[in-house]
């Protein structure tokens, strides 16, 4: 029966930091973008994003399919510092769906001297080869 207990403990265990493992990952993804857009360099804040033709972004004109589309809608609406002004996430809820996958609840602030703007996302991470990537963006 201890023997049993201490298996289950240590299953647990390994299953927590694993998750937390991930977690880091994934938050140091969001480090990135930060960087990345705050040095008005959308390209490298693209590099969180699935490179996919089947990359969702969902926003208020509606969706928009794959990597290249939502990178020139970024470049459209962002079209310089001004426009980009400086970004912070609050992250308020990261779940684990799977080994596989994550779902994350956060709202975002731009601090602009065009007029601050903000709102809320839910991203859908997937590890693909090894690398937490976000396969679906809803942002209002």
């Amino acid at each position: 029966m201890k023997w049993m207990f201490l298996q289950v403990l240590l299953f647990f265990t390994i299953s927590l930091c694993a998750q937390s493992k991930d977690e880091k990952t994934i938050l140091a993804v969001f480090d990135k973008q930060l960087v990345a857009w705050n040095n008005a360099d959308l390209d490298a804040f693209m590099e969180g994003y699935w490179k996919s033709d089947s990359l969702r972004f969902i926003g208020k004109t509606g969706i928009t399919y794959g990597w290249q589309n939502t990178l020139n809608n970024y470049k459209k609406g962002y079209a310089d510092k001004a426009a980009m002004g400086k970004l912070k996430f609050d992250i308020l809820r990261m779940e684990r769906i799977s080994s596989e996958y994550y779902n994350v609840i956060g709202k975002w602030q731009l601090t602009r001297t065009i007029g601050d703007v903000g709102g809320h996302f839910t991203l859908l991470f997937r590890k693909i080869k090894n690398k937490w990537l976000i396969i679906q963006d809803h942002s209002s």
